[in-house]
């Protein structure tokens, strides 16, 4: 398993170890560079190590750089750092391994830390072998972000639960309803959390499977090329420009600057398509993932803190990660740097805090209905043989995905066809199949 995540998740860079912490009362903490996380680091020594007397040396990283220090780190167990910010994907493959440390004690001796607030769906996503290893530092899923001013201009209302066809239906009608605007915005951009972090859950609604629950691969079946193809002539029909190359951050900048009337992605988006100098401000509705053959379809997603199983100083990591997932870490934050900036989507009481719901009111409920309901044991119409809704929970899948993503962008750019591109992902599919039916004597 250690190599297999070597060669799907990290770039094999290489570094000296060392004993975790820089002194007695020190921890090391590896941590992924989004915006909530300089937050956090901003107000620790002011906050936890003044009210502690722990120092917290942070190693601070963009995703895929930290993705690979922590993969090479935790794998060889070096003990460099004590906590780092892993997501549910890695999480359960990290404790089958023995990599990171279980917390149910620490939860069980920190009653004021009120795990039961954590909402179910992250406790269950961090969770293996009925221990839990990872705590939210904050959560999504994925909805639909539309232009409520450009629908109603044109006589269309949004339906309370839209279909994967009414929401096409609806692009064809508001493409350049605006100068420069197209209908929506899709992820085309290769890459495992890219592309296929939006297309998987289409594949899930419309039938498919990467997988059968007996490790038969479906990635050329009925289900995966019919989603595979309704995307793929969506967005080259009434997609953004540029698709082929457009992530999140692409379509980000395309809904705020009103060059699309509507984006599938993240719910974490709403913070920054409401902030208060966005220029659609109170201009964006938001309905729940679409779907075709499923109740909901929506992904879950959730940067956590997890404990290095070779740290020393396991009772400082956890006061560290008791105080920077507690509720009143949340009120912190909402005093200090403003309501918009808490880290949202992992506590109930959350969402009940006034001035939270008076800056977030738009999309609170509808965030909080996505995470709720999102099911990663079972995301589609049959059963899956691994845990995950935009991602297969096994480590070749950043390979995998990888690998077949380019091939998605590729039909995105007109190169080559979606059949052509499944029937060569299908083969990278029945490699890893094989594998596990081989190793389950099958």
């Amino acid at each position: 398993m250690a190599a297999a995540l070597a060669a799907g998740v990290t770039g094999c860079a290489g570094w000296g170890g060392g004993s975790g912490g820089g002194g007695p009362h020190s921890i090391n903490v590896l941590m992924v560079n989004n915006p909530q996380m300089i937050e956090l680091q901003k107000l620790t020594a002011d906050h936890f190590t003044k009210d502690t007397g722990i120092t917290v040396n942070y190693t601070v990283l963009p995703e895929n750089d930290l993705r690979d220090k922590a993969s090479q780190e935790f794998t060889s167990q070096a003990g460099q750092y004590d906590v780092a910010t892993l997501s549910n994907f890695e999480i359960p493959i990290y404790a089958k391994s023995g990599w990171i440390a279980p917390l149910d004690q620490h939860v069980a001796a920190d009653p004021a830390f009120d795990q039961a607030d954590i909402l179910p769906t992250m406790t269950a996503s961090l969770s293996s072998g009925g221990k839990l290893y990872g705590e939210p530092f904050y959560g999504e899923s994925s909805f639909l972000m539309y232009r409520k001013d450009v629908l109603d201009a044109a006589g269309i209302q949004m339906p309370a639960h839209p279909t994967w066809q009414q929401v096409a239906d609806i692009a064809a009608k508001v493409d350049g309803a605006q100068p420069g605007m197209a209908g929506i915005c899709l992820r085309g951009q290769p890459g495992w959390g890219q592309v296929f972090a939006p297309l998987t859950t289409v594949v899930n609604t419309f039938g498919g499977t990467w997988f059968t629950k007996d490790w038969q691969a479906e990635v050329n079946g009925e289900g995966f090329r019919k989603a595979t193809d309704f995307y793929v002539d969506l967005v080259r029909a009434h997609g953004e420009t540029g698709a082929p190359q457009a992530g999140f951050a692409e379509c980000l900048n395309a809904m705020v600057q009103g060059n699309v009337a509507m984006w599938y992605d993240a719910t974490s988006a709403a913070g920054s398509l409401e902030a208060s100098d966005s220029p659609v401000k109170g201009k964006i509705g938001y309905a729940p993932a679409p779907v075709v053959e499923t109740a909901s379809s929506g992904w879950l997603y959730a940067w956590s803190w997890s404990i290095q199983q070779a740290s020393t100083k396991k009772d400082d990591a956890w006061k560290f990660i008791s105080w920077a997932s507690g509720k009143q870490y949340e009120q912190l934050v909402g005093s200090e740097a403003g309501w918009a900036d808490v880290p949202a989507g992992k506590r109930a009481s959350t969402y009940t805090i006034p001035q939270y719901l008076q800056v977030a009111g738009a999309f609170a409920q509808p965030t909080l209905d996505a995470i709720t309901s999102a099911d990663p044991d079972n995301p589609g119409v049959q059963p899956r043989p691994a845990p995950g809704i935009q991602f297969v929970g096994i480590p070749e899948f950043p390979d995998l995905g990888t690998q077949v993503s380019q091939e998605i962008s590729s039909a995105i750019a007109g190169k080559e066809t979606v059949a052509d591109a499944l029937d060569r992902g299908q083969q990278l599919a029945d490699d890893v199949a094989a594998f596990y039916r081989s190793r389950e004597g099958q």
